[in-house]
C-alpha cells in the first residue's frame, strides 16, 4: 500500500479511472430525469431523444479521433483538454433553461468524454507493462462497469433530493481535482509516427452518423416515406460511402476496415452493435414506464434498474469461467438469446405488470453480463498484437452507434405508438406522457383526469411492450449472424499465437 501511494502511476490510474467511470456514467444518469427535464425546459420527445443521443454521438464519433489528436498533440494534454469541456460542458447543462442548449452542452460532453477515455486509456499503456498493465486495465474494467451500473441510482437519488440540474453540477467538484491529479502524475507523451489528422474521415463519418440518428429520431413528425427523410437517408448513404473510400485509400487508416475480413471480428462487432442496441436501449427507455405507470419516484426507479444493471459487474467472474471451456460462437450468441428471453419477458409488461418487469430485468442484465467482457475478448483476440488497439476502438465505436441506433430506432417505435394510442389528445400531453409524467400530465386536462390517466398508461405498457419484443427480435437475430460468422478454430488459434 505505501508503494502504491508513493508511486504516481496509481494516482494517474485513479485519475483515468474517475474519468473513465463518468463516462457510462453521464449516458445513463439522465434517465430517470427525463420528467423532470421536460417539464422545466418545455422538450419534445424527440428533444428528449437528442439530450440522451447528443452525448453518444459525439462520443462514438470522436474516440478514435481523439486517440489521433492524443498521439500527435500529447496524451496528457488531450486527456486535460477533454476535462475542461467536459467540465464546461456539465456546467451549461446545468444552468440550461431550454432543450437546445441542454443538447448543445451534451454534445460538447460526449467529446470530451472521448478525448478522456482514448488519451487516459493511451497514458495507461505508456506507464504500466506487464502484469501490472493486466491489473490496471482489470481495475480500470470494474470502474466503468460500475458508471454503467450506478448511473439510474445516482441519477435518481440527485434528482430527488437536490433536482435535476445536479446530475450535471456533480461533475465540478468531481473533475475539477482531476486537472491537478493529471498534471502532477502524468507525463507527457506522443507518437513520433503520428501523422495527420484524418478531416475527410472523421467529417464524414460523423455526418453520416448525425444524418441518420435525425432521420431516424424526426422519422415520425416528417412522414417515413417524405422527400426530406429520403433525402437524409440518400445523403447519409452517400456520406458513408464517402468514409469507406477516405479509408480504404489511406495506408494508415482510423477505422481499419480490413479488419472486417476476418470474419470473427465482424461477427462480435455485430454482437456489440446488438448489445448496445437492446439491452443499453432498455436501460433508457423502461424509466419511463416504471415513473410513468408503476409511479416510482426518481429514486426508487434508479434502485429498481440496480437489478438489471448490477449483473453487467457481479457475472464477470463467472463469464470468465464460462468462456474457457464454451466456444466463443457459442458463447456470444447464447448470452444474446439470454438478453432476447428478457426482452421477450419484458414485452409482458402490458399484462403482467411488475413481475413481467423485474424477471425481464433480471434476464437481460445477466445476459448481457455474460458477454459483455467477452465480447472485447474475441474481438481483440483474432488480430494481431500490433493492431489490437485499432481492434478495441472498433468494438468500442460499434457499441456507441448501437446505442445511438437503438434509443433513435427503437424511440421511434415507441413514439408511433404513444402517438397513435393517445391520438385524442394533445400534442403537449402525448410529449409529456412520452418523458414519464403521466398523472402531472392528466392533471392539466379539464375533463375526466382519471381516465386520461388510465388511458395514458395503458398505452404507456403497450409502447414499452411493443419496443422490448422488437429489442428481443433484434437480440436474437444477432445471435443467428454471430453463430454464422464466427469461427473458433480462428479464435483458438489466435490465442495460442498471442500467448
Amino acid at each position: 500500500m505505501t508503494t502504491f501511494l508513493h508511486d504516481r502511476r496509481y494516482w494517474l490510474l485513479l485519475a483515468v479511472c474517475i474519468a473513465s467511470f463518468l463516462e457510462p456514467l453521464a449516458t445513463t444518469v439522465v434517465t430517470v430525469s427525463l420528467p423532470q427535464i421536460q417539464r422545466a425546459t418545455g422538450a419534445s420527445f424527440a428533444e428528449l431523444q437528442w439530450v440522451l443521443n447528443a452525448y453518444v454521438l459525439t462520443f462514438a464519433a470522436l474516440v478514435l479521433t481523439g486517440g489521433a489528436l492524443a498521439d500527435r498533440f500529447g496524451r496528457k494534454r488531450i486527456f486535460n483538454v477533454g476535462l475542461w469541456m467536459f467540465i464546461t460542458a456539465s456546467l451549461v447543462c446545468g444552468i440550461a433553461n431550454d432543450p437546445l442548449l441542454l443538447i448543445v452542452g451534451r454534445a460538447v460532453a460526449g467529446t470530451g468524454s472521448a478525448f478522456m477515455l482514448s488519451a487516459g486509456l493511451a497514458l495507461l499503456v505508456q506507464v504500466f507493462h506487464g502484469k501490472e498493465r493486466v491489473r490496471a486495465f482489470a481495475i480500470w474494467g470494474v470502474v466503468v462497469g460500475a458508471g454503467s451500473a450506478l448511473g439510474p441510482l445516482v441519477g435518481g437519488l440527485l434528482t430527488d433530493n437536490l433536482g435535476w440540474r445536479w446530475i450535471f453540477f456533480i461533475n465540478l467538484p468531481v473533475c475539477l481535482p482531476l486537472l491537478w491529479l493529471s498534471h502532477w502524475s502524468a507525463g507527457e507523451s506522443r507518437d513520433p509516427q503520428s501523422g495527420a489528422i484524418d478531416w475527410l474521415g472523421l467529417g464524414s463519418f460523423t455526418g453520416m452518423f448525425l444524418l441518420l440518428m435525425y432521420a431516424l429520431i424526426e422519422g415520425n413528425n416528417l412522414g417515413w416515406t417524405s422527400p426530406a427523410l429520403i433525402s437524409l437517408l440518400v445523403v447519409s448513404a452517400a456520406l458513408l460511402a464517402i468514409f469507406i473510400r477516405v479509408q480504404l485509400r489511406r495506408p494508415r487508416p482510423m477505422f481499419d476496415l480490413s479488419l472486417f475480413a476476418n470474419p470473427t471480428f465482424t461477427g462480435a462487432s455485430i454482437v456489440a452493435i446488438a448489445i448496445a442496441a437492446a439491452f443499453f436501449t432498455l436501460l433508457v427507455y423502461l424509466p419511463i414506464y416504471i415513473q410513468g405507470v408503476l409511479g416510482y419516484s426518481p429514486s426508487q426507479t434508479g434502485l429498481a434498474l440496480v437489478v438489471m444493471a448490477v449483473p453487467l459487474l457481479v457475472m464477470g467472474p463467472v463469464s470468465a469461467r464460462m468462456a474457457v471451456v464454451i466456444s466463443p460462437r457459442l458463447f456470444l450468441p447464447f448470452g444474446l438469446l439470454i438478453i432476447a428471453g428478457g426482452g421477450f419477458l419484458l414485452s409482458l409488461v402490458d399484462q403482467y405488470g411488475a413481475t413481467a418487469l423485474y424477471a425481464g430485468m433480471i434476464a437481460t442484465g445477466v445476459g448481457a453480463g455474460l458477454i459483455n467482457g467477452e465480447l472485447s475478448n474475441v474481438a481483440i483476440s483474432v488480430v494481431a498484437p500490433e493492431r489490437s488497439g485499432m481492434a478495441s476502438g472498433i468494438n468500442n465505436t460499434m457499441r456507441q452507434l448501437g446505442f445511438g441506433i437503438g434509443i433513435a430506432g427503437l424511440g421511434a417505435i415507441f413514439s408511433a405508438n404513444l402517438t397513435h394510442g393517445l391520438s385524442q389528445y394533445d400534442r403537449a400531453f402525448v410529449e409529456r406522457v412520452a418523458s414519464g409524467d403521466v398523472v402531472a400530465a392528466a392533471s392539466d386536462i379539464g375533463s375526466d383526469p382519471a381516465g386520461a390517466v388510465d388511458t395514458a398508461m395503458a398505452t404507456l405498457a403497450s409502447a414499452i411492450s411493443d419496443l422490448s419484443l422488437w429489442a428481443a427480435a433484434l437480440a436474437a437475430a444477432a445471435a443467428v449472424l454471430a453463430f454464422l460468422l464466427i469461427r473458433p478454430v480462428t479464435v483458438a488459434k489466435a490465442t495460442r499465437e498471442a500467448g
